[in-house]
Parts: structure tokens; C-alpha cells; sequence
């Protein structure tokens, strides 16, 4: 009889995350657990799972009833909770745990970057512009919701939930995006400057591009750490070799 094979789960959501299941089905079973906060997300091959887990001790729960033999973490780069969930419930489980993270962007030449340290901290930073396109998503608006004086462009996948700021309208719309349509939504709507989190990865980097291109400065998030004490790696590749050696999976 065969012995069953390694159960890995994958908490994300992201483009690597759907990669990694891609690459890994077949070879080890995959369960791929999205937040459930994107009404109509991507769906990745192999087992899906939607909806939190009830914190530290849900996920430890899960991990052990469903036999998991080793976690992947490739949610967002600014999934602080999740990920620190995640390292404290892999400790007591006990199952290895590594981290993917995609690289950040890096500012080149003729880039204007503010960066700061919070949503808060960008917020603070828009004194001195008018409108304002902003890019970090309907979760954390809050934080934008007292800044008077600024019309906001917001970009969203779903619609926003208050609170949110007053003079603002909505773009619906899903990566990746394009240069050529960053630099069109730049100029219909007069944006003086960009706010973004350092999510990194190619597809909503043409901003980036298209500010500089406009001669316009972008506040840019800084992302937390990973958890300390948490493997890491940068790439799909990275990951998978890490799963085949913790796993003894063959190539």
C-alpha cells in the first residue's frame, strides 16, 4: 500500500501561491486556504479552503486534523496577522513553516519615493497634493478617511466599505495592469501623486513607471518583517525545493 502523500497547505491567494499549487499537484496533496475577502478570487488547482481560521489555535486545529505536514505562507506581503498566526501555530502544531515572499520593489533613477512606515504615516504625507491615486486596496481606507483638502482616485478590486474618505472615486479594477494604462489613468485624472504598499512583483509595478514617467513623487508602505525565526523564501523554485527537502518529496 502507498503511503499517503505529504499534505501541504498553502495560506495565500497571491499569484505565487496559485503557482506553487500548480507546481506542486501531483507530487504532494495541496490545500490552498484564501482569506475570502475578494468576492470572485483565482482559484488555484488542487484543494481549496475559504475563510479564516479562528485565529492561533483554529489554525493549529486544522493543521493537525487534516494531517498538514508542512505550511507555506505566500499570502500578501502586508498579511501581517495571518503570517504571525501562522509562525505561533507552527510552532505548537509542531509543523515546518517557510515564508514566500516575493521581492520589493527598488527605486531607480529619476524615482521620487517617500517611504513611510504605516497607511497612517502616507495619510500624513499628502499635505501638499491635491489628487491622489490610491493603490493599497479597500482594506485600510480608514486611514485616508480624515485627510481633507485631497481628491482621492481609489483602485479596489470589490467596492470599499465605509469608512472611507469623502471626496473620492472608485476604480474597480484587477491586476495586472499595464504601463499603457497606468500612464492614461494618470493623466484623465490629473493624479499629482501615487500611494502605494511595497507589494513588489511585475503586476502592478507599471505605476511605478508611470509615475516616474510623469515626473510625480509615490508614498510607498513599507512592508513588515517576516516573523523572526521564520524560513524564507523569494521565489516559487525556492519554495518548492524547500517543500521537496522537508517533505523527502522526489524532484
Amino acid at each position: 500500500m502507498e503511503p499517503p502523500l505529504t499534505h501541504v497547505l498553502i495560506l495565500g491567494g497571491t499569484t505565487e501561491a496559485r503557482e506553487l499549487a500548480e507546481v506542486l499537484d501531483g507530487r504532494v496533496r495541496v490545500t490552498s486556504s484564501l482569506a475570502g475577502r475578494v468576492a470572485a478570487p483565482r482559484l488555484p488547482v488542487g484543494e481549496v479552503r475559504v475563510g479564516g481560521f479562528g485565529g492561533v489555535e483554529g489554525m493549529v486545529e486544522w493543521v493537525r486534523g487534516h494531517g498538514v505536514d508542512a505550511v507555506v505562507d505566500a499570502t500578501h506581503p502586508f498579511a501581517e496577522r495571518i503570517s504571525f498566526n501562522a509562525a505561533r501555530a507552527a510552532g505548537v502544531a509542531p509543523v515546518p513553516l517557510l515564508a514566500l515572499r516575493r521581492p520589493g520593489w527598488v527605486a531607480g533613477e529619476g524615482d521620487d519615493w517617500r517611504e513611510v512606515g504605516s497607511l497612517e504615516e502616507a495619510a500624513e504625507a499628502l499635505g501638499e497634493f491635491g489628487r491622489v491615486f490610491l493603490t493599497t486596496g479597500r482594506q485600510g481606507l480608514a486611514a485616508f478617511a480624515h485627510v481633507g483638502g485631497v481628491h482621492f482616485l481609489v483602485r479596489a478590486v470589490d467596492a470599499p466599505e465605509p469608512p472611507f474618505p469623502d471626496d473620492m472615486d472608485i476604480l474597480l479594477q484587477r491586476g495586472p495592469f499595464t504601463l499603457e494604462g497606468e500612464r492614461e489613468i494618470i493623466a484623465r485624472h490629473r493624479i499629482d501623486a501615487v500611494v502605494t504598499k511595497d507589494s513588489g512583483g511585475a503586476a502592478t509595478a507599471p505605476k511605478l513607471v508611470a509615475a516616474r514617467e510623469a515626473g510625480i513623487p509615490v508614498v510607498v508602505v513599507r512592508r513588515p518583517p517576516v516573523p523572526e525565526g521564520v524560513e524564507a523564501a523569494a521565489t516559487v523554485v525556492e519554495a518548492a525545493a524547500w517543500v521537496q527537502r522537508v517533505s523527502g518529496v522526489s524532484g
